[in-house]
């Protein structure tokens, strides 16, 4: 291999080794000007945008990977990478194929787990990660406020009664 692509191969590498997921895309259509704003949009959820040979991302991803991802990597390919929240990622995505049509979401995978343009769809859909934490605080948090609750009460009946003794007694003395 010609050291030019040696060092495209790198770079792709580098990209696909440090990122949590890898989501591909048909870009076909897409002018110069609608790659600034999809980049531009991806670097506010800290994900990063490359145009990438079909066969170079084939020698990074090895051979398992390259075959489950078989059927994706045809035409024209957009790859997306990055740490942190996918989901914010996948909205971005969602929402530029809604307003401009021209991107094609083709599938890719998370970690180890391939994923679909479906799946890309799906999580488009789903609460961002700290929202979804939010929600599972606020599960878990609800048993131990009612229960303070229920306490609260016991303590507050026993405080009544007590109060209804001790007027009991002053009326009666």
């Amino acid at each position: 291999m010609r050291p030019e692509k040696e060092s495209i191969v790198r770079e792709i590498a580098a990209a696909v080794s440090g990122s949590e997921y890898v989501l591909l895309s048909d870009f076909s259509g897409m002018k110069v000007s609608h790659f600034t704003a999809l980049r531009g949009k991806l670097a506010e959820v800290k994900a990063e945008l490359l145009v990438v040979k079909n066969t170079y991302l084939g020698v990074v991803l090895g051979e398992e990977r390259k075959q489950k991802l078989s059927k994706v990597l045809t035409g024209k390919t957009a790859m997306v990478t990055g740490k942190g929240d996918v989901t914010a990622v996948a909205k971005v995505l969602s929402t530029f194929v809604k307003e401009n049509k021209l991107l094609v979401l083709k599938g890719g995978c998370l970690n180890t787990q391939m994923l679909s343009a479906s799946d890309i769809d799906a999580m488009a859909t789903m609460p961002s990660r700290d929202v979804l934490l939010g929600q599972l605080v606020g599960t878990v948090q609800a048993p131990m406020t009612q229960l303070v609750g229920v306490m609260n009460a016991k303590v507050s009946s026993l405080l009544y009664v007590l109060t209804a003794i001790e007027e009991k007694k002053k009326n009666a003395a």
